[in-house]
């Protein structure tokens, strides 16, 4: 260990500490001497310059998502603060751990006006779990232990570290660098539940006839996946998911009903949601969209409710019995209960309830999935899309056109989490950057990254940032010249009342290709499975440019859209 190291080593120091091996970022002026200190300190963190603060944090979001490690991004006062905050809201309400760490204005300046000066802490308060500046250079590495124990315990979220200019050139203790490896990953410290609420919620899903599981990202976030399986097989039990949930259990699981609610559901699978007399929501908030606006469950249906965070518990509905901790664990003491009681298969007969519904979804999809309309229809994409990518295939989605189709459609042949798409808050321009952090977390396996033309102006700038890295992303955007979701909206909503929401058309294989990005347009629906095979095979980065039916138009798995 050093002898002596200033705030900025130690910041490195404690990061190595943590086993933080990618940092997403952007320099500044205030950045200077933690760059000087990653410059000069032999480490082994990749450091990825991007191309936007935004993107960074994004990027930090998708290697979470995929290692189950904290991302880490940063960026420089002022601006590069504010440019951070939609990664970490998204972060937070998702219960993914990032942490962001943004160097700020030296102390001795505060409210002096100096230039870039903002109250990070005061800005970044409501958007994350944890959150300080720190103002001692003695306090670096307590404050990334505590950063690193807050993300990664109870229901994980996002951190920030405010990190002045001035205490970054002043001394650190090198015997204060360490850190516990517990939190180096999450969750972090797993607690179990009572035994009583979990006998209880045994009692309530046996007692019922046509019971179904809604889980929710915390069960793959815990990874929760083969108890789940376990529970569905020896009970013969629906189990659908919310987007977020996707990956719970295979989707070729006899059990696995797909998505539910207003997005990416369908009326086929909205049928359990309305047919269930008790509903077992695991790892999900029961909100908005997984309830269709709270359309169903309906009022006296039987709520059992699985999670981390008690808060959840009864926050929209009545709930009969909550279980509260791990859903790992929790999952893991049903099990065990099942077994002392000698429960093996039961008599729900979900599995036969889920292949009908399934047969009669798909004999529409596949129906319009085969046909060769032009513009090309997001199902033919979906459905060519299966047809070339492998089974571990890692897809990060933006939340607009292509988001439904997949979520409603795709059948993902491996539990996990090989989807990504940022359900919280549903910022544009997502995908671009999280599919990049995805790959540096996964970096053997293929990553997709599926966005509308909308989405592609936000963030084209970092195809410059995938062509460094030379990660071989294929992108595919869906282009339908508008921003599609607010159109179809105004076609439900306002009588096609259309107003503000058409832009140029632009050819994003051209733009893509001045990168240096290998790029196909295609119009032609008879050529799709061809390029994207070729794409997926390229060992570079790769976009194909669809010429797609816009959404006020199509079929979308949108129920509202669907009157």
């Amino acid at each position: 260990m050093e002898n002596t190291l200033n705030g900025a080593e130690a910041m490195v120091r404690m990061l190595e500490a943590q086993g933080v091996d990618h940092i997403f970022g952007l320099c500044g002026d205030t950045t200077l001497p933690f760059y000087d200190a990653m410059h000069l300190l032999d480490h082994k963190i990749n450091h990825v310059l991007t191309r936007d603060e935004r993107s960074a944090a994004y990027m930090a979001d998708g290697y979470s998502r995929v290692t189950g490690k904290p991302g880490v991004c940063e960026g420089p006062s002022g601006g590069g603060a504010t440019y951070i905050l939609p990664g970490l809201i998204e972060a937070s309400e998702s219960s993914y751990a990032i942490l962001a760490i943004t160097t700020d204005i030296s102390v001795s300046t505060y409210g002096k006006y100096p230039l870039t000066e903002v109250d990070q802490e005061a800005l970044m308060r409501p958007l994350t779990k944890w959150n300080t500046v720190i103002r001692q250079s003695a306090h670096i590495p307590r404050m990334v232990r505590a950063a690193f124990r807050a993300m990664t315990t109870g229901r994980s979220g996002s951190a920030h570290l405010g990190l002045p200019y001035d205490i970054q050139y002043d001394s650190v203790d090198p015997t204060d660098i360490w850190a516990d490896p517990r939190t180096a990953s999450y969750p972090a410290y797993p607690t179990g539940p009572d035994a009583g609420s979990v006998e209880a919620a045994v009692d309530a899903i046996l007692s019922a006839k046509t019971p179904l599981i809604v889980c929710g990202g915390g069960v793959v976030v815990s990874g929760a996946m083969a108890e789940l399986d376990r529970i569905a097989a020896r009970l013969d039990i629906a189990v659908a998911t919310s987007i977020s949930g996707q990956g719970s259990l295979a989707d070729s699981h006899p059990n696995a009903l797909g998505v539910v609610g207003s997005n990416g559901g369908t009326d086929q699978t909205w049928e359990m949601m309305q047919q269930a007399d008790l509903i077992v929501f695991m790892g999900c908030r029961a909100g908005s969209t997984t309830t269709a606006r709270w359309e169903a469950p309906s009022v006296g249906t039987r709520i059992v409710h699985f999670d981390v965070d008690p808060m959840v518990i009864g926050a929209n509905l009545p709930t009969e019995v909550g279980v509260v901790g791990d859903l790992r664990m929790s999952l893991e003491m049903v099990n065990a209960e099942l077994d002392r009681r000698g429960q093996g298969l039961s008599t729900f007969g979900g599995a036969a309830a889920v292949a009908d519904i399934k047969r009669r979804k798909f004999e529409i999809f596949d129906r319009i999935a085969a046909g060769d309309d032009r513009p090309i229809r997001p199902e033919r994409v979906i459905s060519d899309l299966m047809k070339v990518l492998p089974p571990d295939a890692t897809v990060v989605s933006d939340p607009g056109t292509s988001c439904p189709y997949y979520s409603a459609y795709y059948q993902q042949q491996l539990a996990g989490r090989y989807f990504i798409t940022n359900r919280a808050h549903g910022a544009l321009g997502y995908s671009m950057a999280a599919s990049l952090g995805a790959w540096h977390g996964r970096p053997a396996g293929k990553t997709v990254a599926l966005m509308g033309d909308g989405s592609f102006g936000f963030t084209v700038g970092e195809l410059e940032t995938v062509c460094r890295a030379k990660a071989p992303i294929t992108f595919v955007v869906f282009s339908n010249s508008n921003f599609g979701w607010i159109k179809a909206s105004q076609m439900a909503d306002k009588g096609s009342r259309y107003y503000n929401v058409d832009f140029n058309r632009v050819d994003q294989a051209a733009v893509a290709a001045a990168y240096g990005v290998k790029s196909w347009r295609v119009e032609d629906p008879a050529e799709l499975e061809r390029v994207l095979r070729e794409a997926v095979a390229h060992d570079g980065p790769t976009l194909v440019d669809v010429v797609t039916q816009p959404l006020e138009e199509a079929n979308a798995p949108v129920r509202r859209w669907m009157g």
